[in-house]
């Protein structure tokens, strides 16, 4: 019987936790979309995504960046196009393989990611400073174990400099 009550508190907590998630993942839904908005002219949340992914990896293959955002490479090769389109990511054939494609962004894709993101960071850290420190503390731990289940790579610290994403 024990065995039993503490199974279902487990999936309640489960199920709150879930629950405490959606919820933050609306806000930061919404944070994500104000801090688009200087550029959602040109970049829909998708497209931003890919983005981001490139920024983070640097020089990509069209599969591994299908593979990471989880669409069929035919949809990330339509996203590609668009961001070559507005001049935010270029591609080239491998040279060590001229069947794949390699992507990376531009300059002005390297611009529009940290903008972004220094809009996403300002707001999200005002909303971190309403908390107490040590709700801070707790929710810097449940967050990276969060992120390490999700096998999601850490954002860069505010004011880190770009590692070089060419192929220059």
């Amino acid at each position: 019987m024990v065995e039993r009550e503490s199974r279902e508190g487990a999936m309640e907590d489960v199920d709150v936790v879930t629950r405490e998630v959606l919820t933050a993942s609306r806000l930061l839904v919404a944070v994500s979309a104000r801090s688009l908005s200087a550029v959602e002219d040109r970049v829909t949340l998708p497209q931003f995504r890919m983005l981001v992914v490139l920024s983070t990896r640097g020089v990509t293959k069209l599969v591994a960046l299908a593979d990471l955002l989880r669409v069929a490479p035919s949809t990330a090769m339509r996203m590609v196009d668009r961001l070559i389109a507005t001049g935010l990511a270029d591609r080239q054939v491998n040279p060590d393989n001229r069947r794949e494609t390699l992507l990376r962004l531009t300059s002005e894709g390297r611009r529009t990611v940290e903008e972004v993101t220094a809009r996403r960071r300002t707001e999200i850290a005002a909303i971190v400073e309403r908390l107490r420190p040590e709700q801070r503390m707790a929710l810097i731990d449940a967050l990276a174990a969060f992120n390490e289940a999700g096998a999601e790579p850490p954002a860069p610290d505010a004011g880190a400099v770009p590692s070089p994403l060419g192929w220059e």
